[in-house]
């Protein structure tokens, strides 16, 4: 009865709520920062391709310099290749790799000039024309203002970890407004854990953007689309299209890193690398305007299935060139809204030819399966798209096209386009994780009960010759006084000094207040932690801190025994029954 009366389903530590207070500030700078980097990339595409100082919306593809436009992106790569060199490395890449790595490999920290420099090398990049969006900059900058609002708190470093993601998605959230996309997000990319600790600031930060938004940037579905509902027919076809998508995702993640490679055997400085790759763009923007910049209204066209068929090939093809080289380049932008228009791209190709559905239905549906694929998370891809939408008929066809394409690159891609970049710093990431075995089982499930003790009245003489004769059973044997334990023996504490001392009794050796104990309802989590931090091969079990009534006694050989019963569920096959077949007789 004791033990089911103090265990509990989560761990609920007071400091939840601070986290969680602290997260509503995160998440409205966060905001505020998504506005600023958004005004950045009107700003600069308006001075780069306009000639003048403004923050209005307008798109690259309006431009008149003709042969000159080419320039651009060249200009824009070399300002950012000269704030990497001496401004921080750190704005290079698109953000979500280097955010996983602070967060896994660097405690956390993050530092003050990765949240000014990231968003204005961002707002260059993309206002010159870089065929990137505004998520993975946003994602950067939104983790280091919550890790350097952390650092001004007493807290550990996964708390530290979870504010850093809080602002990391409440960015996100600004920026699309899809704030149950970007709590997933988190979940699936960048938490590696799902706890209390972590979901509710991060889901707070991310409430927090959604109410800002709107006092800040248009309100409602960034493109909003009404489908019908498909037939049974509608399967194969999400089948087929998560298929392509990922086999999408594949070539593209492949082609990225050969491009980057190629990059790096360049006989120049790497600062010099995102205007050399500026020249592709520049290229690609002369002849395919549109592919320019973000192209949240390309997405918007192809969605509609406002565009003709030649030009949805042409933009894609020319996307997805500029799009490899830039971002091989080193230069900094998001990978999120590139995307999403080259999936919707290849769904628009497609859509005349698959079967079970309306047409207008396969760019999304392509969409959220290339986004799902590519970056291995198919439920936050399919929730990013209903909520970019607003249309709840597609919510089937999304999550079956995803979880095609999710399966496809899980099987044939060893890294996605984001763990393949830390890979090639040197960091392996094990992207699965579950419930730890020693955290699903008590102390009072794996200790031993029937344990020999030693009175505290007994002389080291006595212990000596009893316990630790030929006949040594244990290396260590709890003391207790009235079946209450004060500590733990064993034979390098009965020493010379100890046993020269003629009567000494065990009890004069010890100390109660030093002993170190595990309770019946503690996690195996908890008492390996304490094993660990004290070198220590066991601890006595107490029925609880007052009465210190010894119960038992848990050791590290103990601790083996949930690891053993997860393997033997993970790979123990049996069969139970077999299925009858008739004979004739």
């Amino acid at each position: 009865m004791h033990l089911e009366d103090t265990r509990r389903d989560f761990a609920a530590d007071p400091r939840l709520l601070q986290g969680a207070l602290i997260a509503v500030v995160v998440g409205a700078l966060s905001t505020v920062t998504a506005w600023f980097l958004l005004f950045l990339i009107r700003l600069f595409t308006n001075l780069f391709f306009f000639q003048s100082i403004s923050g209005a919306a307008r798109s690259p593809a309006a431009n008149t310099l003709g042969l000159w436009v080419i320039a651009v992106p060249v200009a824009g790569g070399l300002i950012i290749g000269l704030i990497a060199r001496f401004g921080t490395e750190k704005v290079r890449g698109h953000g979500i790799p280097e955010a996983i790595e602070a967060i896994l490999f660097g405690k956390s920290k993050m530092s003050p000039k990765v949240a000014v420099l990231k968003p204005l090398a961002s707002g260059i990049a993309i206002g010159s024309g870089g065929p990137f969006g505004a998520e993975g900059p946003i994602i950067m900058t939104g983790g280091a203002l919550g890790s350097l609002v952390a650092q001004h708190f007493h807290v550990t470093s996964a708390e530290r970890k979870t504010l850093l993601v809080a602002g990391a998605v409440a960015g996100m959230t600004a920026v699309f407004g899809t704030p149950v996309a970007a709590v997933l997000l988190a979940v699936e990319l960048l938490l590696f854990e799902l706890r209390p600790r972590s979901l509710l600031p991060v889901a707070v930060a991310c409430a927090v953007a959604g109410f800002l938004r709107p006092l800040l940037m248009d309100s409602g579905p960034l493109f909003p689309l009404q489908t019908s509902l498909v037939g049974p027919l509608g399967l194969v076809s999400c089948v087929i299209a998560g298929l392509a998508s990922g086999l999408m995702s594949w070539g593209l993640s492949n082609l990225l890193y050969k491009v980057e490679d190629l990059f790096g055997k360049l006989p120049v400085h790497w600062m010099w690398w995102p205007a050399i790759g500026g020249i592709a763009v520049g290229i690609g923007g002369y002849f395919q305007p549109r592919a320019l910049g973000v192209g949240y209204d390309v997405i918007g066209d192809l969605l509609q299935n406002h565009l003709a068929i030649g030009v949805v090939l042409a933009l894609l093809l020319c996307k997805a060139v500029i799009w490899v080289i830039a971002l091989g380049s080193g230069t900094s932008g998001g990978v999120l809204a590139p995307l999403l228009m080259m999936g919707a791209g290849l769904g628009a190709l497609a859509a005349p030819y698959m079967p079970g559905g309306q047409p207008a239905l396969w760019p999304l549906v392509f969409m959220a399966a290339t986004l799902g694929g590519m970056m291995r998370a198919p439920i936050m891809s399919v929730v990013f798209a209903l909520e970019l939408t607003h249309d709840i008929n597609a919510m089937l066809p999304l999550l079956a096209a995803s979880t095609a394409a999710y399966g496809f690159t899980v099987l044939v891609m060893r890294r996605s386009i984001l763990t393949e970049k830390i890979a090639r710093r040197g960091y392996h990431i094990y992207r699965e994780y579950g419930i730890d075995p020693l955290e699903r089982q008590s102390v009072a499930e794996v200790m031993t009960r029937d344990v020999k003790t030693v009175d505290v009245d007994a002389t080291v003489e006595e212990v000596v010759a009893q316990y630790f004769g030929a006949d040594q059973a244990h290396r260590v044997f709890p003391v207790v006084r009235d079946g209450a334990a004060i500590g733990m023996i064993h034979r390098e504490m009965l020493g010379p000094t100890a046993r020269f001392a003629e009567g000494r009794r065990i009890g004069e050796l010890f100390d109660r207040r030093d002993l170190l104990v595990a309770l019946p309802s503690d996690s195996c989590r908890d008492v390996a932690s304490l094993l660990a931090l004290h070198d220590l091969e066991r601890l006595p079990v107490v029925r609880d801190r007052e009465s210190m009534h010894l119960i038992g006694i848990v050791s590290r050989s103990d601790l083996i025994k949930p690891s053993l019963a997860l393997f033997d569920e993970e790979q123990r096959r049996e069969k139970f029954r077999r299925v009858p077949f008739p004979t004739r007789r």
